[in-house]
């Protein structure tokens, strides 16, 4: 398979801008992981004029598909998990190029997780965790039964990264296959609202509070990084200041409603501070 492929990938490793490639070739007939391609060429490039350039090859029978992906992006995806078949092909796939080890590196980085990336995907999801349970509760209250029951499907599955973060692991596309084997009570969550009799209405708010209680018991682990983050001065923060924050960028859409979750949990409390209107004060925020 490398062999075929060499005179297309070649040509990118000549450019001095190309900082690795790597192939990933499909374990399965049926591959999610590579859009069901039989092989996947990931070039990681620095400066690049487009920040993703995807194009598609069939040759001898196999089909494959080409990743130029500009170096930022690649590492927002990483943070983010933005796109998290490139983590599995990062991690598993076979370097064909690599200029000064920038991809060897890059593997070993991934491979040992460093504690503050760790925490910053742990808070990224923990974040995700809080609004999709919040919105499945929303929906079970407002009597959306169907609704509440796919956001809560989602929610157990943030919920599964999460667990699947603090035991030091990148979560994979099988992410309940890891579950599985770190966190039986995690796991048994998932079995019981797939397989139980209930009707949807008790079935949904069974699953809530045991939900809740889940989520609970990890809010100040979930939220570490923007705890730490929140100690680098004794004066309260105003939102505004969190916000734009740089450390912080990466779950700033989901940054409001994990602050008012700690607030309500009595991790985080705030601090009104008078304004020019009657009766009205901003609101900030500190450790408790």
């Amino acid at each position: 398979m490398e062999n075929l492929l060499r005179p297309i990938y070649q040509e990118r490793a000549s450019q001095p801008n190309t900082l690795g490639v790597l192939l990933y070739e499909k374990l399965h007939d049926q591959s999610p992981v590579t859009d069901n391609f039989d092989v996947i060429l990931l070039i990681v490039v620095r400066e690049a004029e487009e920040d993703w350039y995807v194009k598609h090859y069939e040759f001898e029978q196999k089909t494959a598909a080409m990743h130029i992906v500009d170096e930022q992006l690649l590492n927002e995806w990483i943070d983010k998990s933005g796109y998290r078949k490139a983590i599995d092909w990062l991690i598993n796939g076979k370097v064909i190029f690599d200029r000064n080890e920038y991809m060897a590196n890059l593997k070993e980085t991934l491979h040992q997780f460093p504690e503050k990336n760790r925490k910053l995907k742990k808070a990224v999801e923990f974040a995700k965790l809080i609004r999709a349970y919040r919105e499945c509760k929303d929906l079970y209250n407002s009597k959306h039964y169907m609704d509440a029951n796919s956001l809560m499907v989602r929610s157990l599955h943030y919920l599964a990264r999460v667990t699947v973060l603090e035991k030091g692991f990148h979560p994979e596309i099988t992410v309940w296959n890891q579950v599985k084997k770190i966190d039986p009570e995690v796991y048994k969550l998932y079995e019981e609202l797939m397989e139980s009799e209930e009707s949807l209405e008790k079935k949904i708010s069974l699953m809530l509070l045991a939900s809740d209680f889940a989520i609970h018991s990890r809010a100040e682990h979930g939220a570490e990084h923007l705890l730490n983050l929140m100690k680098e001065k004794e004066e309260p923060w105003s939102f505004g200041e969190l916000k734009v924050h740089p450390e912080l960028q990466a779950y700033t859409l989901d940054l409001s409603i994990l602050l008012e979750y700690l607030v309500e949990r009595k991790i985080i409390k705030t601090v009104l501070v008078e304004t020019k209107g009657q009766s009205i004060f901003h609101r900030q925020y500190v450790l408790k």
